[in-house]
């Protein structure tokens, strides 16, 4: 079947409602563990859910190269090849092509993109349908549309051309689409223009996607005053009955924020980036274990948390593996970033239906920004 979104209640523009999919039903607002290469770096699918990980993702372009659709196809799919019967959702490749090509070098024509494998420089294009192919045989529960992903910088006409580019690949991919279990979304472009993103979200909207995701909004150079206006100038056209999803976003203060406008979805590599380089969220802001201050520091990353790692090892132990290169460090901090970002959404879930939802972001903000 095609996912369900099932609204339940709101303040303002925030909502809290449930996404029913084919491996489960689950609720929203949520955030979305970034398994790039059918793999959340580091963590097996027990603990995924052991944290109450829902939705998680992995990427076309990655897979596409290795081990191959074929291949993933050939062992059942991806939930069958990676052995997790959660949901999984799939990005189009659009941002790795436009991100890590080789050189960052890339053609854009008509009919799809250019570029050179960042593994080897190899010439390669993909294509708005070679991308939806891909995504079918890895048969995902929901399917993204092949996109261009333009710098934030770009200028008012370039951005232009770029949205009614992104509305003619998503039709050529709307047209191919043949996994019937798979959900299709849709995507919003614009950079931080008004007129572009209303007619971009009011375009996309009319071929009737399954749900509806926000673009280029975790560009490098974007300001976080023009990543809130996209969002503010799209949401008001996405229908209400349908997901929303904030694409790689996942900044504790930009999931408030999103979520308040009335986002339903995010993702970001970010909680375990950040791990592998030895740090942590907390409700004080970020937390930095390589600092000499945590040596002797016998107790858990954060007192209130529930995960793993904090219920089981203290900053000094986590802090020794990091500083001595083991992978179990990287792991532990994975754990209770991701399992934090969780428990952030479900505590605005919470305040939703409380209809506390500010007294929450004043009162998260000052912890969280005041160090």
């Amino acid at each position: 079947m095609k996912i369900r979104y099932e609204l339940e209640g709101t303040y303002g523009k925030a909502r809290v409602g449930k996404l029913v999919t084919n491996h489960g039903t689950f609720e929203t607002p949520m955030f979305m563990p970034v398994g790039t290469q059918a793999t959340v770096k580091t963590l097996s699918p027990e603990e995924l859910k052991e944290m109450g990980s829902a939705v998680i993702l992995s990427n076309t372009y990655h897979l596409w190269l290795r081990p191959g659709e074929d291949i993933v196809h050939q062992a059942g799919g991806l939930h069958t090849f990676m052995n997790y019967d959660g949901p999984i959702l799939t990005d189009s490749g659009g941002y790795q092509v436009f991100s890590l090509a080789k050189n960052k070098k890339k053609d854009i024509v008509e009919e799809g993109v250019h570029f050179k494998s960042h593994l080897d420089g190899k010439k390669l294009f993909l294509t708005p349908e070679l991308s939806i192919h891909i995504q079918n045989q890895l048969d995902s529960d929901i399917a993204m549309s092949f996109d261009e992903c333009p710098p934030a910088s770009a200028d008012y006409q370039y951005l232009k051309n770029s949205v009614e580019r992104t509305l003619r690949w998503a039709k050529r991919g709307l047209d191919v689409h043949r996994n019937e279990n798979q959900s299709l979304f849709g995507i919003v472009q614009g950079g931080p223009y008004e007129d572009l993103r209303k007619y971009s979200a009011i375009e996309t909207v009319k071929m009737n996607f399954d749900g509806y995701s926000i673009g280029g909004v975790a560009n490098d150079d974007e300001s976080k005053e023009d990543m809130y206006r996209a969002i503010d100038y799209s949401i008001p056209y996405l229908p209400e009955d349908k997901p929303r999803y904030l694409m790689g976003v996942g900044e504790p203060v930009d999931i408030i924020e999103g979520v308040i406008r009335g986002i339903d979805m995010f993702d970001c590599v970010l909680p375990t980036r950040i791990a592998r380089h030895g740090n942590a969220f907390t409700r004080h802001g970020k937390m930095n274990l390589k600092n000499a201050k945590y040596k002797e520091d016998f107790t858990p990353i954060e007192e209130s948390c529930d995960c793993y790692a904090c219920k089981h090892y203290t900053r000094a132990y986590i802090r020794h593996l990091i500083v001595a290169n083991e992978t179990f460090g990287a792991r532990l901090l994975s754990i209770h970033n991701i399992r934090f970002l969780i428990r952030l959404v479900e505590e605005l879930r919470e305040a939703i239906r409380n209809q506390t939802l500010m007294e929450y972001r004043e009162e998260f903000l000052k912890s969280y920004l005041g160090g």
